[in-house]
């Protein structure tokens, strides 16, 4: 049974889709066995609490400094014990401590075709903007391995999504949400859940 703890910051839609996936047997062998949000306030808490999984508010406006967040942050996930931490929308810098504790076992969605409108600066929202300003006519979504950099990680799965013509940042992040993020991060995660993912030489090898 692969233990997973999710990290995320806002409303939760792809927590709610591994939970959706896990419920369904499209994530076989998986618990989520904690969720963690640094924002009080976060929908995906109340995502948690009605799918009776456990959760906690580990926000850096609690403490003092950096440092003493990155503890408490470090604590709550190990706590968990987790196999796997996926990072769905988390809007915090993951400690480094943490990255070599669990590595090339954190895993994080990007809502673009990375390497392209990634990296700092980028999230969000920015991300769509950043497309539509561009003019490009096709964007996607990534599922990576978190090293210490930023959206660098070895990629495990990308999917392509069509730019249109009239789209806002609004609509084209939630064309990405549907046709791309809901459905790669529950995949990956069960190519996990059943140990077809492995990293060698920084690139991802997926077995059959």
């Amino acid at each position: 049974m692969l233990k997973i703890l999710v990290c995320v910051s806002g409303g939760g839609t792809n927590l709610q889709a591994i939970i959706d996936s896990v419920n369904q047997g499209a994530i076989t062998d998986t618990e989520i066995v904690r969720v963690i949000s640094n924002n009080k306030n976060a929908y995906a808490l109340e995502r948690a609490k009605k799918a009776g999984i456990p959760a906690v508010c580990v926000s850096p406006k609690d403490y003092a400094d950096r440092e003493q967040f990155n503890e408490a942050f470090l604590k709550a996930v190990d706590e968990a014990a987790p196999d796997l931490i996926v990072l769905a929308g988390f809007l915090v810098v993951i400690p480094v401590q943490l990255i070599r504790r669990y590595e090339n076992r954190i895993i994080n969605i990007h809502p673009s075709l990375i390497p392209s409108f990634c990296g700092t600066g980028y999230y969000g929202l920015k991300v769509h903007e950043g497309v539509l300003a561009r003019g490009v006519k096709i964007t996607g979504a990534t599922v990576h391995f978190v090293d210490e950099g930023t959206d660098t990680g070895p990629i495990i799965m990308q999917k392509a999504v069509a730019v249109q013509e009239d789209d806002t940042p609004e609509v084209l992040q939630r064309r990405v949400m549907e046709e791309a993020e809901w459905i790669i991060l529950p995949w990956c995660i069960n190519l996990i859940a059943c140990g077809k993912v492995t990293v060698a030489d920084g690139k991802v090898h997926i077995s059959e």
